[in-house]
């Protein structure tokens, strides 16, 4: 089932105890972004109130005891899109409470899918499809998933990942 709109927004909205999300691209190109991807590039500073509707919704969440992580998988040297978003994105989810993590896959094969996704509470899965350019095809609700598949990978890349602000703070 394809997710769109308020029927995509109810799953990041509603869930009752964790969100997880994978992400494994290492650019993309999202239309909504290009403006502040560009500006990033021209050396511009970091807008006032950027991503501060996203902000609010980790913070609402973490209040309410629920629970948002995300592992990015990297490769070095780091794209310009991972740039922005180590620079411009992360800090200020990680600031309202996101529990953000970075899985270095530059020198290691780990089980991980080519497949970005997002578990809430450890039953619903949605996977986030894109083209190879980085571009949002669409998101899928998939029906009857394994779920213990994507426990095990949620598991190995917490297992494998740093928190954000260690692995930026080791790299600069």
């Amino acid at each position: 089932m394809l997710l769109d709109g308020e029927d995509w927004q109810s799953f990041l909205r509603d869930f009752e105890r964790s969100a997880f999300r994978l992400e494994v691209h290492q650019v993309y190109t999202m239309p909504f972004e290009a403006e502040t991807v560009a500006g990033f590039l021209a050396g511009d500073p970091v807008p006032e109130g950027f991503n501060s509707e996203w902000h609010n919704r980790i913070r609402d969440h973490r209040t309410a005891g629920r629970t948002m992580t995300r592992a990015k998988l990297v490769r070095l040297p780091l794209t310009d899109y991972s740039r922005y978003l180590f620079e411009w994105c992360i800090p200020g989810n990680v600031a309202a409470g996101e529990d953000y993590r970075i899985v270095d896959v530059t020198t290691q094969d780990l089980d991980l899918p080519d497949q970005d996704f997002w578990l809430f509470d450890e039953s619903v899965v949605v996977h986030m499809n894109y083209r190879p350019d980085g571009t949002q095809i669409n998101r899928t609700l998939i029906e009857n998933p394994d779920i213990s598949k994507y426990l095990r990978w949620r598991d190995l890349a917490i297992s494998e990942s740093v928190p954000f602000a260690e692995w930026n703070s080791a790299r600069t």
